[in-house]
């Protein structure tokens, strides 16, 4: 079992070298020549810099195609029409699950094609000048954001290609996304992908970590979420990671999400080290879009409300697109926009929402007795600890497809729309706050005459795509609500 303890500079160029041979590009990658590439960067690419002096928050869309002039085009678009403050590079899934030979074929398919053969960008076939050159065409800093369990080779690659920030982690990216990888294994993957990126950090090439904080996207519970980032910040931090920003994703109410990310930030930086400098970033909703453009435009639309009156300092964008699957580059564009607009209009408001200190105690409290197992449960070593609390389900993610959760969690909204947990199975959380979510869960199952049941969380899991928050009954004898025009 992994222990939180920093690799030796001995391990990790065993491992370095051991992955060169995975894919041929891998051989390309050179530490020093990889240095002087990034010293040779203008203060305007290098991601850390330009996030962690922002005095806004800072707006980043999703966006990657395959071949290489078309994700410059794609990048510049969404640069110069969008107004991205960050770019990122989204890579394929052949990538994300290191079948580098698949990822190759659907390049070549895609360069002599209209269409993309794949869903994102391959980073590891196109090599490190590739990446170079995509660096060098665009104004602003580029983030990998991906979804692999091992990213190794993949970090390999992009950070000696000039990339400065690079999503993801050991439990974001394992429990959400797969299946059959245990989390023992990937705990080790990104030690070494921290520690490669720690080895940059001390060389003056400081790069930027981020966890994936939405995990599942559908109702995760705000501190299920902030632990696992705070345990991934841990992990990070351990190999030298001293710039971390970590991830938030919207659940719909407007106090709840607040609350969520001042807590986010206020443990994040209670928890990590000093010397680790914590931004925080909002994930625009993460589940179902409604099918009407105009409608999906209402959800970005409180996205970029609540952005504005929590002032996270990045916010990933989404589009009016997101029900039919990839947007185009105008309408990735546009949502951009639309974020903006809605910053720009409410960021200097004084607004007072009542309700946001109760429920950021209530979330730091759940949070604090979450990280509280772990520790126990790894006789305060985070990374066994993580593993046996997941093993226990003293720690889990609601719906998800990971071999390594129990899965067992099920969450639900209460009256006024915010997340509770409707099913605790063994999540270490107190008897009081359990009484607390009952007995909101309590309040809303009175109000629309039923008792709860999984059906709430049914019906709460498609309320947004059916255009409502709550996913209240519907029907002759059903209360508010009611069927909606999106259907």
């Amino acid at each position: 079992m992994p222990t939180d303890e920093r690799l030796s500079d001995d391990q990790l160029q065993r491992i370095a070298n051991d992955l060169r041979d995975n894919w041929h590009t891998g051989r390309e990658v050179d530490f020093e020549e990889a240095i002087a590439f990034h010293e040779s960067l203008p203060a305007s690419k290098q991601f850390a810099t330009v996030l962690e002096s922002a005095d806004q928050p800072l707006l980043q869309p999703r966006a990657g195609v395959p071949c290489l002039e078309e994700q410059i085009d794609l990048l510049r678009y969404l640069q110069d029409e969008g107004g991205a403050d960050l770019l990122p590079t989204t890579i394929d899934s052949y990538t994300r699950d290191n079948e580098y030979e698949k990822a190759e074929e659907g390049l070549a398919a895609s360069r002599g094609s209209d269409e993309n053969e794949l869903n994102g960008f391959p980073a590891v076939n196109h090599g490190v000048e590739d990446c170079r050159r995509l660096i060098r065409a665009l104004d602003a800093p580029v983030e990998v954001r991906h979804g692999t369990p091992d990213a190794r080779l993949l970090a390999m690659v992009t950070l000696a290609g000039g990339f400065q920030s690079f999503e993801g982690g050991p439990i974001s990216y394992n429990i959400p996304y797969t299946k059959r990888h245990d989390l023992a294994t990937t705990i080790e993957h990104w030690q070494f992908v921290d520690r490669l990126c720690g080895a940059y950090t001390e060389r003056g090439v400081t790069i930027n970590r981020e966890p994936f904080g939405p995990l599942t996207g559908t109702l995760v519970p705000p501190s299920i979420a902030i632990a696992v980032m705070l345990v991934e910040g841990e992990l990070a931090a351990t190999q030298g990671v001293r710039s971390l920003t970590l991830g938030y994703g919207q659940v719909g109410n407007l106090v709840q999400d607040v609350a969520a990310l001042r807590a986010l930030r206020k443990l994040g930086n209670e928890y990590l080290r000093d010397e680790v400098t914590v931004t925080t970033v909002f994930h625009e909703w993460m589940g179902g879009f409604p099918p009407d453009e105009a409608r999906a435009n209402g959800v970005i639309s409180l996205g970029g409300a609540t952005a504005a009156v929590a002032q996270p300092d990045k916010v990933i964008t989404k589009s009016a697109q997101e029900f039919q699957g990839v947007p185009t580059k105008e309408a990735n564009a546009a949502g951009l926009r639309t974020t903006r607009q809605l910053i720009d209009m409410m960021i200097e408001q004084d607004i007072d929402l009542g309700g946001i200190e109760e429920e950021q105690a209530l979330i730091e409290r759940e949070t604090r007795a979450l990280m509280d197992a772990i520790y126990e449960a790894g006789d305060g070593d985070v990374a066994q600890g993580v593993i046996n609390a997941f093993d226990s389900g003293a720690l889990d993610v609601p719906f998800a497809p990971s071999d390594a959760a129990k899965g067992a969690v099920l969450p639900a909204r209460d009256d006024d729309g915010r997340v509770r947990i409707f099913e605790f199975a063994d999540l270490a959380l107190p008897d009081d706050i359990k009484e607390i979510h009952a007995a909101r869960l309590g309040e809303r199952a009175e109000t629309e005459g039923r008792d709860q049941s999984f059906r709430m969380v049914a019906d709460d899991v498609d309320a947004i795509s059916d255009g409502k928050l709550i996913g209240r009954p519907t029907g002759d004898n059903g209360p508010a609500g009611g069927a909606s025009d999106a259907d």
